[in-house]
This record gives structure tokens, C-alpha cells and sequence, in this order.
């Protein structure tokens, strides 16, 4: 099926990767949105890797508007939605994709990192819906994406305590907003992928021999169920079916991502 959000607008915050290089979460699903029809707000904290998205996104005929912004700061978020609506003067999907992690357990972790990793995981989404729900609601309906993880389900042995808890309270953010607006037609949903192979995963590695990152991606292949990690694309057609009338009576949901991973 083609042309599924046609006459859409979707801002998508996380859309660009690491150097603008590679395929991540949020990069798969503004392309995809891109190819069914919608116009792209493509936002990222990088101006270049969200101009490169943008880049990407034009030169396969779409249109899309690239912005840079940090998603923690009020201001920042304001002039996003300004800036969609007096391009395209209506916001019809918001995609919140960005998400950033801090090492540490509940002894270990600073009280700066807690709070870094809170404000964007966390306040991000919050700030984007508290700005895009108002323009929602006069247009007569929307439909809000978050991304969280599996992570907010259960205990991980990779110690990102702040991490865990700021999906956990995405979940909960989600389902609020959910029964709260469902009368205005303002649909929202969480995805939760599991491990997906991404730059950002990869960038984690970045100092080390090649060879020992291979390593380490086929440790995380085996760790699934169906013996390998996801694809951002994986992630981004789920997006796909949240954004699109086929999901039409579908909001509050939790969608597991993770080749049964959390099985």
C-alpha cells in the first residue's frame, strides 16, 4: 500500500544519525513517512544530520523542512512547532524518537546524569506534546509516537538506571495522554523496541577494532530469539501503521518491537 499519509505532516525529533552516516530509528521512519506521502519536519540536536535527512528525503522527490534543536529546552521546542505550522500549518503526527543513555546503577549514578537523561528522554516528549496537542485539537485530531524501550519493562544487566526509569515514565506519559485526548481524536501510542542495530548502538564502540564490534553485534544477534537484532526499518513500519488511518481505533497501546526478546 502507497501514499498512506498522504497530505500528513510529520515532525519526527531524532530523525538524523550519528556524522549523517548510517540508518538509524528515527532517520527509517521519516523516509518511510516521507514515501507514503507525508511532509517531514526533520528535527535533530545536529543541524548537519538533520539536513542530511532532509537531503535524503528531497532527493527522492519528498518534501521536508530540516531543523536543529535541543528537545529539553522549552524554547527550542516552541520555535519547532512554530516553525511546522508556519511552513505547513497543521501538524498531523508528531514522532518522538530521541533518546540518549547514562552508565550507572541506582548507588552509582550521578545526580547530573539522572537529570540529563530525564530532561530528554523524558521532558523532551512532554515539552513536544504540551506545544503540538493545542494545534491538534483545533484541527479536530492527531496522533503522538513515542519510542521507548523494552528496557521499561524489566531489569537489563546493562546498568542505565536513569535509562530504564525515563522509558518506564514514557510508557506512563503515553497511556495518560491517550485517555485523555481520545475524545478529540488525538491518538497516542509507544513503541518498544528491542536491540535494533543502529549507529547509535555501534557508536558506543567507536574506539575499538573493528573486528570487536562485530564481535559485540553478533553477541547482541544471539541475545534475540530470532537470532538477530532488528533494522531501524523494522522499527519505522511499525511507526508506519500507529501514523496511518489503519490504526484508526488504536490508542494507549504498548507495541513490543524485539523478536521476542522480552519473551
Amino acid at each position: 500500500m502507497s501514499n498512506r499519509l498522504q497530505g500528513k505532516v510529520a515532525i519526527v525529533t531524532g530523525a538524523g544519525t550519528i556524522d549523517g552516516g548510517g540508518m538509524g530509528n528515527g532517520k527509517a521512519t521519516a523516509l518511510l513517512f516521507a514515501r507514503q506521502g507525508a511532509r517531514i519536519v526533520a528535527v535533530d540536536l545536529h543541524r548537519a544530520a538533520a539536513e542530511a535527512t532532509a537531503a535524503d528525503i528531497q532527493q527522492e522527490g519528498g518534501e521536508a523542512l530540516a531543523l536543529a534543536g535541543d528537545v529539553s529546552r522549552s524554547a527550542d521546542v516552541r520555535a519547532i512547532i512554530d516553525a511546522t505550522v508556519a511552513r505547513f500549518g497543521r501538524i498531523d503526527i508528531l514522532h518522538n524518537n530521541v533518546g540518549i543513555e547514562a552508565a550507572g546503577d541506582p548507588v552509582s549514578t550521578t545526580e547530573e546524569d539522572w537529570e540529563r537523561v530525564h530532561a530528554v528522554n523524558l521532558k523532551g516528549p512532554f515539552l513536544m506534546c504540551k506545544y503540538a496537542i493545542p494545534h491538534m485539537e483545533r484541527q479536530g485530531g492527531g496522533v503522538i509516537i513515542n519510542i521507548s524501550s523494552v528496557a521499561s519493562l524489566r531489569w537489563s544487566p546493562v546498568p542505565y538506571f536513569p535509562y530504564h526509569t525515563s522509558k518506564a515514565a514514557l510508557n506512563q506519559l503515553t497511556r495518560v495522554i491517550a485517555r485523555q485526548y481520545a475524545a478529540q481524536n488525538i491518538r497516542c501510542n509507544v513503541i518498544l523496541p528491542g536491540l535494533i542495530d543502529t549507529p547509535h548502538v555501534r557508536h558506543y564502540f567507536h574506539d575499538r577494532p573493528a573486528e570487536e564490534v562485530e564481535q559485540v553485534m553478533r553477541q547482541r544477534d544471539r541475545a534475540c530469539p530470532m537470532g538477530r537484532q532488528g533494522t531501524p526499518w523494522e522499527v519505522a513500519r511499525v511507526a508506519l501503521f500507529l501514523a496511518s488511518d489503519d490504526a484508526s481505533y488504536v490508542t494507549g497501546a504498548e507495541l513490543i518491537v524485539d523478536g521476542g526478546l522480552t519473551l
